[in-house]
């Protein structure tokens, strides 16, 4: 019973046990029923609280030392309850005794629930609030350092900067290999280890469990840097990431040899004699004199590689190999089977299935996840795929890609879905994509609406070709706002090579990735023809100079660029492309960076959607733009402080059929711009994680088609307007982790349209009398203690459900940096 629900938690267990002796030993020990009866319905009220705490302490990591004294309590409580079954056996006088005893326990029982664990949690709650402000002030000193033109980081507050994500639970093969590599690691001597292994045998995840082993914690503590590095590395924001991993303001670098010295001066002043650790993540070849470039000569430094290839000059080498029999089929059953589900597959066609993969990880899991749920002729189709093909899996990772590509063909006729698995060949590898910038490309380019976009999204990572971040735990709005979508660089190559099996003139995606100033050959050559793609993806490193070629794309419906500079000037071929809908602006580099050409957008009629991610966007109110068809634009992570000041266009007639505002971690934006509020066509305003922002104009009330308000984590902001209340047409109000918020507008009962109030992280003490009013409310999402200040209104809105959820420290909103 309970033992099998705590899940094998020191307390929990001891618990269990008691519990289980009870329910055994009450019918059997008459002279002692009523005793046992008492005691049994104490611990069955008392089961989900002891289940709550032993999945508090796996999950946080709190040491079993703490209830200790009292679980041994409970063990010596069982063993008292089993002799309790032997009444025949026991004398007479003894019997009393054994009474007096249940009694004392349940006391101590009762005691320790009222008194210790109360206590436990009033201290707890204290150490919550510590860290809850301790965070708060590293947010404060990364929001502040945003502004300054730097950005500050810390391990435990941003782990996506330079840290190492935690990995699945569902690990099969390589402990042995961690052994090794540790041993290597740790031996005196050795500076540089490499990780050498094809593509798809699970590098990445060995490293990272490294990480978050208890001997290299140990050993290197809080000094571990993990960096990806990927085919085009950039030595200097490498080590900017390094330094913000410390938390500190990290000095501009004339070049990569003075990034190097800088950091070589940082690790000896900063971090002394303590050991050191840089994981180089998926080194490519060519990158040698990158890894050289980080051997400083600093005591007790240690650096990891993981790469597909082999270097020779580092002698210090594991070679991760494929799993064996037995741990290929538990990873291939645990994609492929449903947990507690019985199949029907012969187990021969699983065998040959498994064998198929030869070994690879990802093959196991991407295959196992394609066929999971499909009846046995897609089995054997699958099967006579790959035989077709005459090659194995293991010979190549050419390959392996064979092989994925029967995952990807397992979409069969959700050719939709299939669409939305090639656009993500579109983004940078190893950068997190928004699931936001995949739902615009869906809509414009594949005529879907955005709940088809979006479920296309969780049709690939239940399939296992995308892993899907989600920065809340119930994250389940249908926008999409809160997800972001990884995927693997084997599976982005799948992508990108399917998308570039016809002539370049007839493809339907152009996937542009120029180092330097080294464009594609085939750019040159087909300069004087117009070419048929819909989707267009450019990306540029730190070293390319803005010398576009004059390529002829009238069809594109998509533009991407992707870039790495300060300062960014959009290609001219753009005025041309007569067609485009969508426009998606990355800017991965350090700092926001400066757009030049950005009056070529006035000449692109049919553009539905921008988004913008962090780029200055200061002066886009002193240009006389109209986007006459634009329906929504995205800034993320931009300088908007000033982009609609003094502007020479009035804000409804540069935007006249906008519906939808999407502004995210833009931390310069202290106001609202009222000529905002002027956009009579707009139905969805977000405005979530703008730290700054203090204050909503009163003018917020003349958007009377609004029909969703977010305004998630907007931690300074005080109230909302009074003008809230002619929202009428308002279905969704999000204020959540609005910490400054401490009560309701007056008016807020005139939101008749009012479905979906989500609230939680906001201490309110009261709520105006006017919520009576909302009829149409059907939820209210809060915490336990605005629970209490609703239950009186239920009365009046008699369809209210309130969802109380527990509070939660998570940082996963926070962006990535683009490191």
């Amino acid at each position: 019973m309970a033992l099998a629900l705590v899940g094998g938690a020191a307390l929990g267990a001891a618990f269990g046990e008691l519990l289980k002796a009870v329910v055994d030993v009450k019918d059997k020990a008459i002279t002692f029923k009523s005793n046992l009866d008492r005691l049994e319905s104490r611990l069955n009220s008392l089961e989900p609280i002891v289940r709550e705490i032993g999945k508090l302490d796996r999950e946080l990591d709190i040491s079993p030392e703490e209830t200790k004294m009292f679980t041994d309590r409970l063990k010596e409580a069982a063993k008292l309850v089993r002799k309790c079954s032997q009444t025949k056996c026991l004398k007479f006088f003894k019997r009393p005794s054994y009474s007096k005893k249940l009694l004392e326990f349940e006391d101590l029982l009762v005691k320790f629930f009222q008194t210790d664990v109360q206590a436990m949690q009033t201290r707890d709650s204290r150490k919550t609030l510590a860290k809850v402000n301790e965070i708060d002030g590293k947010l404060d000193r990364i929001w502040s350092g945003v502004r300054k033109g730097r950005q500050v980081c810390d391990s435990n507050v941003l782990v996506g900067s330079c840290g190492a994500l935690r990995v699945s639970d569902f690990i099969i093969g390589l402990d042995a290999p961690l052994q090794e590599l540790k041993m290597k690691l740790l031996q005196d001597g050795v500076q540089v280890v490499v990780l050498s292994a094809a593509g798809g045998c699970g590098k990445t995840t060995l490293a990272k469990m490294l990480c978050y082993d208890v001997e290299i914690k140990g050993k290197f503590q809080d000094n571990i840097f993990f960096v990806t590095v990927s085919k085009s590395p950039n030595l200097k924001v490498i080590v900017q990431n390094m330094f913000q991993h410390k938390n500190f303001q990290v000095p501009e670098f004339l070049n990569d040899d003075d990034a190097i010295n800088k950091l070589g001066n940082f690790l000896v002043n900063q971090t002394g004699t303590s050991p050191k650790l840089l994981v180089l993540d998926d080194v490519w070849s060519g990158s040698e004199s990158l890894i050289l470039k980080f051997m400083i000569p600093i005591p007790e430094y240690k650096i990891l590689v993981t790469s597909r290839f082999v270097f020779p000059r580092f002698h210090s080498t594991c070679k991760l190999e494929l799993l064996n029999d037995e741990y290929a089929m538990a990873v291939f059953r645990n994609s492929a089977f449903r947990q507690g589900e019985s199949s029907n597959i012969p187990e021969d066609l699983v065998n040959k299935i498994v064998r198929g993969c030869r070994g690879f990880p990802l093959a196991l899991t991407v295959v196992g996840g394609s066929l999971c749920g499909q009846p046995e002729v897609i089995w054997r189709r699958t099967l006579n795929q790959w035989s077709e093909e005459g090659k194995s899996i293991f010979d190549s990772s050419s390959d392996l890609l064979i092989h994925l590509q029967t995952s990807v063909d397992a979409l069969g006729e959700k050719i939709k879905v299939m669409e939305c698995f090639l656009d993500l060949g579109s983004f940078p590898e190893d950068q997190r994509i928004s699931a936001t910038a995949l739902i615009d490309i869906g809509v414009e380019l594949h005529d879907l609406d955005e709940i088809s976009a979006l479920a296309n999204i969780h049709d690939l990572f239940t399939r296992n070709l995308v892993n899907l971040v989600l920065t809340r735990k119930d994250a389940s709005e249908v926008d999409g706002g809160e997800h972001f979508v990884m995927q693997h660089d084997l599976l982005r190559e799948l992508a990108i090579h399917q998308s570039s099996q016809e002539p370049v003139e007839q493809r339907k995606r152009l996937i542009m990735e120029i180092r330097g100033n080294d464009l594609p050959k085939w750019s040159i050559e087909q300069m004087q023809k117009p070419l048929q793609a819909q989707l267009l993806s450019i990306t540029t490193d730190e070293a390319f100079s803005s010398n576009w070629c004059n390529i002829q794309l009238p069809e594109v419906k998509v533009l991407i660029l992707n870039f790495w500079t300060k300062n960014y000037g959009l290609p001219e071929f753009m005025e041309k492309m007569d067609q485009l809908k969508v426009l998606i602006i990355t800017n991965y580099g350090f700092s926001p960076a400066k757009l030049s050409n950005f009056p070529l957008l006035d000449s692109l009629s049919s553009l539905k959607r921008i988004r913008l991610e962090n780029v200055s966007v200061s002066s886009l109110g002193k240009s006389a733009l109209q986007f006459r068809n634009l329906q929504k634009i995205s800034l993320i992570m931009c300088e908007i402080g000033e982009a609609f000041t003094n502007c020479t266009i009035d804000i409804p007639h540069m935007f006249p059929n906008l519906v939808e505002i999407d502004i995210d971690c833009c931390i310069d934006l202290v106001k609202l711009p009222k000529g905002l509020c002027g956009i009579a066509s707009l139905k969805k305003l977000r405005i979530t994680k703008c730290h700054d922002l203090e204050e909503l104009p009163e003018e917020l009330g003349r958007l009377t088609s609004l029909d969703i308000l977010r305004l998630h984590a907007c931690t300074n902001l005080l109230e909302l307007p009074k003008s809230i209340g002619s929202l009428h047409e308002l279905r969704v109000l999000d204020i959540s982790d609005c910490l400054s918020m401490s009560q309701l507008p007056m008016g807020i009962g005139g939101l008749r349209g009012l479905e979906k109030l989500d609230m939680r992280g906001c201490e309110f003490h009261k709520l105006p009398p006017s919520v009576k009013d909302l009829l149409k409310l059907e939820e209210v999402i809060c915490n336990k203690e605005a629970s209490d200040l609703w239950e009186p209104f239920k009365t009046h809105v008699t369809n209210l459900k309130i969802n109380v959820l527990d509070e939660e420290i998570n940082l996963n909103w926070l962006p990535n940096l683009h490191f």
